[in-house]
This record gives structure tokens, C-alpha cells and sequence, in this order.
């Protein structure tokens, strides 16, 4: 049930601000932090970089490094910090990534991962967890993916997460190894098949809550990223689709007025208000005055000094557009 439901770990947009919004969408789906190298755990200000609303929980931590030493000492800071796991990051394909030797470069050493996910267990008493991809380059996916798992698994991972599709680390970007190598689904049911008691959780290209649900009959759990993201109205009805509980809030209005004593609160401790803002841009996708809504945020929270006032001036644009389009 935990790993049933989650929102991907996403360099610059999960960041605490987001967390705190997509909590407010959905009580029971599991978040994660940004990548956070071992290096910035260890030796950078923790202050700043592993502090989070005690709303996030439950929350994970997502590590990047390849060294089993630093690893387990960046795990044992999560989990004093209070995250709920820690998620070891062998997916990504960016090119800073594999100079520093973590990512999806460590899918060609499997062994090393294993190493380094059984120094985190000795580490901590909080679940340890993989994402990876299905394979990179040149690798055999039925190979590279199977025995990534199994050595993760002998080393005491209590769950993988597959963004189903290989990372071509020669020849494409990052933002092009989200879309050009072609999902492999099935890929992932195999290796559920194959671990039937290693909770697989699958990620990918998967666009709707219905897609979501259609997938949970081969794996144990979904992990949505741009969808969730950049139309996080999706979120409202995750509780009651996926949990079976009565959604936090009916609608998009309701939850942005839950979300005003934490803007507030920041907002008086400095935090600008379009730090938090820029995350609900996709808030009203497709609805009338999805374009006034984007345009006043743009516009209005990126001025000094600007407060909750403008949020607030916003959503009533959507409303007064929503009004005269059922008028109409």
C-alpha cells in the first residue's frame, strides 16, 4: 500500500515548496525530494538543502553518489532529518551526473550498487529503495535489469523503481532520454513476475490517473512525474482512486486556501512568494481562465514584497471566468 501511489523525484521542481502543494492534493501518495548528491548532504548546508514541513511526510529522501562510505553516512543524516527512506538514484542520464560517477552510469557496475545499498541498510533502520532504468546503451535490458535487482535485492532493498525505458548516455540529453528511448512496460512486468515479493514500482511516460491504475495489475505501484507536475489537479482524486479515502479537498480553490498558512509563514520568514507560486502554474490546465490564472502569477508574483493576496486574485479570475462561461 505504501509504494502504491507516488510522485517522482524531479531536479528543480520537487523542491520543499512543491512537496507541501502536492501534499495538500493528496494525503497518501509518497513524495521525494530532488537529487541530492552525497557531496551536498555531507559537506553543504543540511540546514537548507534536508529541511521540510512536517506536512510532507510520508517523504523520501532521493540520493545521488556511487560510494558506499558517503552513502551510508548521507542515509544516516536523512534519516536523523526525519525522511521516511531513502532512494538511491541510478536513472539519471545527465551529463553532470556521470562525470560524478552516479546515475544511470552505475547500471554498467551492478555490483557497486549492490555494495552500496547494503552500506545504507547497515546504516539505517528506515526502508532503503533503487531507481533505476531498464537498462543503458548498448545493455541487454532482460540482462542488465535483472541483474541489477537481484544484487539490490540480496543486498536488502526493499523496493526498485523502473522508469521504463533505457538511458542513452552517448548521443541524447537529458530532457531527450525522457521521451525518444521507447518505453518497455512489459519489461517491468517481467521483473515483477520474476521478485514476486520485492514491491516493483514502474515510471515512465504514464500521462492519466487511469493509466496509473491500469498498470497496477502487473506491479504493486505507480510513480507519476511531469503529469503530476505540470497538471497537478490529477492529484485531487488520487486518495480516493488509489487509497480508497476521502479526498483532502473537492476542489483546486479549496486547496489553495489550505495552502495559505504555509505561504504566509514563509512569506514572513523571506521565502518569495514566487518560489512557491511557479509550482502551481498547471493548477487549472484546460479550464476557462487557465490562461489569466498563469499570466497574473507570471505578472504579479515575481514583485516585491508580493503576498498571499495575489494567489488569491488569481484563483478569482478562474472564478469569474468559470462563471461566465456557464453563463454563456
Amino acid at each position: 500500500m505504501k509504494y502504491k501511489f507516488s510522485v517522482a523525484p524531479m531536479m528543480d521542481w520537487t523542491d520543499r515548496h512543491c512537496r507541501v502543494f502536492h501534499r495538500v492534493l493528496t494525503r497518501r501518495a509518497l513524495l521525494y525530494t530532488e537529487m541530492l548528491t552525497t557531496g551536498a548532504v555531507i559537506h553543504g548546508d543540511r540546514l537548507r538543502l534536508l529541511s521540510f514541513d512536517a506536512s510532507e511526510h510520508p517523504v523520501a529522501l532521493q540520493l545521488g553518489g556511487s560510494d558506499p562510505g558517503d552513502l551510508s553516512t548521507a542515509a544516516r543524516i536523512g534519516e536523523d532529518f526525519g525522511y521516511d527512506e531513502i532512494n538511491l538514484n541510478v536513472g539519471c542520464p545527465s551529463d553532470r551526473v556521470k562525470v560524478g560517477r552516479f546515475g544511470a552510469c552505475l547500471m554498467a557496475e551492478p555490483q557497486l550498487i549492490a555494495a552500496c545499498v547494503r552500506a545504507m541498510k547497515r546504516a539505517v533502520r528506515i526502508p532503503v529503495t533503487v531507481k533505476c532504468r531498464i537498462g543503458i546503451d548498448d545493455q541487454d535490458p532482460e540482462v542488465a535489469l535483472d541483474a541489477l535487482a537481484r544484487g539490490v535485492v540480496a543486498a536488502g532493498a526493499d523496493a526498485i523503481v523502473v522508469h521504463a525505458r533505457k538511458a542513452w548516455l552517448s548521443g541524447l540529453s537529458p530532457k531527450e532520454n525522457r521521451d525518444i528511448p521507447p518505453l518497455d512496460y512489459d519489461r517491468v512486468y517481467r521483473l515483477k513476475a520474476a521478485l514476486p515479493e520485492v514491491p516493483i514500482i514502474i515510471n515512465g511516460g504514464i500521462g492519466s490517473l487511469a493509466e496509473a491504475k491500469a498498470h497496477l495489475a502487473k506491479v504493486d505501484g505507480v510513480m507519476l512525474g511531469r503529469a503530476a507536475y505540470q497538471e497537478p489537479w490529477r492529484l485531487l482524486t488520487v486518495d480516493p482512486d488509489f487509497f480508497g479515502r476521502a479526498a483532502p479537498h473537492a476542489t483546486m480553490k479549496d486547496a489553495f486556501e489550505a495552502m495559505m498558512p504555509y505561504i504566509e509563514r514563509e512569506l514572513a520568514q523571506g521565502t518569495r512568494l514566487h518560489a512557491m507560486t511557479r509550482h502551481f502554474v498547471g493548477a487549472y490546465h484546460s479550464v476557462p481562465g487557465a490562461r489569466a490564472f498563469r499570466r497574473y502569477l507570471a505578472e504579479s508574483g515575481v514583485k516585491p514584497g508580493a503576498g498571499a493576496n495575489v494567489l488569491r486574485e488569481a484563483v478569482a479570475l478562474v472564478e469569474e471566468r468559470a462563471a461566465a462561461s456557464m453563463a454563456a
